[in-house]
């Protein structure tokens, strides 16, 4: 290989810059090219690149802006969704433009791994796959870049709401991301000293998530419990609105429980922010090593994963991180999201599991 291509697409994630570094520093020390493609798949079809690399004595060094970006959240690269990319034809004008590069590596979610598919099965372009998303949505890998971030941003957050809920006898209901994968809200509530966590993947409806919650609120607001504070996380894929899910509970309760109040917290976009933490940096940057060595063994239509879940893949040097054909992966993925995963299955029986001690 002499020159390869990256770039983030889809929702950012912390820990992108660190895979985008790590990638151009391992690249570089092999002598290869490496360029930036700016705003995903937008920026492959404009042909919007940047040079990650320069010549250095002795080769190639990376550019400054890659020598200090590890760090930092967001993504240097920038991120958009194409519309074009949709279409074969677009599709086909991203595959022209790759003519230029001997490689791709694609950090993004479901929706760029999907496109990284569509490229190599379609065109035949070599590309390689990087799991990045908050939501650990993306199927044959236990987590993907962003998700320990998000986590610590939500745990730190719900610590904070608990503090001031406590000092004045409040029940706080926080939504975190989760759009179609309950897994922060899960994780979070456990770390988080939850009293509950609501979560697409229960099933349960507007009426019966309202009539629980007003009962564990109930139940923790007795005069014997001494309770101070009642946290409910709830993902945002629960489809009642935070705020009115806040305004219902409010009408069953205020009669019983007078100076008690409830409040809603959305923590939105806060939760993709921030720098990323160790756990973050680590793996982004061993999936860099590893896709970097994939490309250059000539693999395409492939993701890289960290300690997947599911039996199989191919393995690499480094025992924690397998690969994956993108096919099983996009597959397991939809699985992951409508419940007929194993391990979707096994998260929500947990969660079944230590819901009575949640509440105690």
């Amino acid at each position: 290989m002499r020159r390869v291509g990256i770039l983030t697409s889809g929702g950012d994630a912390p820990g992108m810059n660190m895979a985008v570094r790590a990638a151009t520093l391992i690249a570089a020390q092999r002598g290869i090219e490496v360029v930036g493609i700016e705003r995903g798949y937008e920026g492959l079809l404009d042909r919007s690149w940047r040079a990650l690399t320069r010549k250095a004595e002795g080769g190639l060094a990376p550019t400054h802006e890659v020598d200090v970006c590890g760090h930092l959240g967001g993504s240097i690269l920038g991120s958009a969704r194409c519309k074009a990319f949709y279409t074969a034809e677009g599709r086909a004008r991203g595959a022209e433009a790759l003519r230029e590069l001997d490689g791709l590596v694609v950090i993004g979610g479901n929706g760029s791994l999907t496109g990284a598919h569509a490229l190599a099965t379609e065109h035949g372009a070599k590309v390689v796959g990087i799991p990045a998303s908050i939501d650990n949505d993306i199927g044959c890998t236990a987590s993907a870049i962003g998700v320990d971030s998000a986590l610590n941003t939500i745990v730190e957050a719900c610590d904070r709401i608990s503090d001031t809920a406590r000092a004045h006898r409040r029940a706080f209901v926080v939504e975190v991301m989760g759009r179609q994968s309950g897994y922060l809200c899960m994780a979070s509530a456990i770390a988080a000293g939850a009293d509950a966590a609501l979560y697409r993947e229960d099933g349960r409806d507007e009426d019966a998530i309202v009539g629980s919650v007003a009962d564990l609120i109930r139940r923790s607001f007795e005069a014997d419990r001494g309770k101070q504070r009642v946290l409910v996380i709830k993902a945002e894929g629960v489809e009642v609105p935070c705020t009115r899910l806040v305004r219902r509970l409010t009408e069953v309760l205020e009669p019983e429980l007078g100076e008690v109040s409830i409040r809603a917290t959305v923590l939105g976009h806060l939760v993709r922010g921030g720098n990323p933490s160790f756990l973050d940096r680590m793996i982004a940057g061993r999936f860099a090593l590893a896709a970097i060595d994939a490309l250059a063994a000539g693999a395409t239509d492939e993701m890289v994963a960290w300690q997947s879940p599911l039996p199989g893949g191919i393995a690499t040097p480094d025992r924690s991180v397998t690969r994956w054909p993108l096919a099983a992966v996009l597959e397991e993925t939809e699985k992951l999201l409508d419940g007929r995963s194993p391990v979707t299955q096994a998260r929500v029986a947990m969660m079944q599991r230590v819901s009575g001690v949640l509440s105690i």
